[in-house]
């Protein structure tokens, strides 16, 4: 009898386990930019926009920055062009939401990357709260005109906060503009990329360059162009 006591006990525990377990494996497969996925919506995507001449995409202030511009709305492609959005979007709990760019010429699915969003959100909340008992932002150093790094220490961090780039998995400092609003720096990503691109003019957005080979875009950049062969902030331009 205490064996099957025993036993009993030992099958709850491991569905207990097992259903712990399972939303942990959930978040990870959410965190996957899966390619079949990202080829599904953008076939979902084609169909649409040649069934109605317009694209499947959710309305946004024209001051938006041109990489959040145009989020697929999957309202009006499930159930007909798709069963339902995909496990790794943010309407099913993941991390990415899926965005249009080239929208006006060739349509592209990418992804954004939310936690990157959400980290230069916490930022800019943390700035405001000081902003607003200290009168102005802790500049540190100025990069460019409306470029500027920030003193993290008086704003009560120990380390200077960072995102994980999404294009080659190195650390990305924050910037700021003279609104405020916290950017992502992408200079380190897109000198790689240059080292390997052809007949860059100078005065032109370089940012593409990331989107080229990725699935996902530069979301809360600012544009940059090339400078013998290193990447400039481009001032000037949206």
């Amino acid at each position: 009898m205490k064996k099957i006591c025993l036993i009993i006990a030992s099958i709850c525990m491991l569905f207990s386990l097992s259903g712990c377990l399972y939303p942990d494996q959930q978040k990870a497969e959410n965190r996957v930019p899966y390619h079949d996925q990202i080829q599904m919506v953008q076939g979902a995507v084609n169909d649409y926009k040649k069934d109605t001449s317009v694209l499947p995409i959710k309305n946004k202030d024209a001051t938006t920055d041109i990489y959040e511009k145009y989020p697929i709305d999957f309202g009006r492609l499930a159930p007909k062009y798709m069963q339902q959005p995909p496990g790794n979007s943010f309407e099913k709990g993941g991390t990415f939401q899926y965005v249009l760019i080239d929208a006006e010429t060739k349509p592209k699915v990418k992804l954004i990357d939310l936690v990157i969003v959400n980290k230069a959100q916490d930022l800019e909340l943390r700035l405001k709260e000081y902003t607003r008992t200290h009168k102005y932002p802790p500049y540190d150093k100025i990069l460019a005109s409306g470029r500027y790094t920030l003193d993290y220490k008086k704003m009560g961090y120990k380390e200077a906060p960072f995102v994980v780039s999404p294009y080659s998995g190195k650390n990305l400092p924050f910037i700021v503009d003279n609104d405020s609003k916290v950017h992502v720096d992408y200079s380190i990503d897109l000198y790689e990329a240059l080292k390997k691109a052809k007949d860059i003019k100078e005065g032109k957005d370089i940012r593409p360059l990331l989107t080229k080979n990725s699935y996902f875009v530069p979301v809360r950049s600012v544009p940059y162009t090339e400078k013998n062969g290193e990447p400039q902030f481009l001032i000037g331009k949206p």
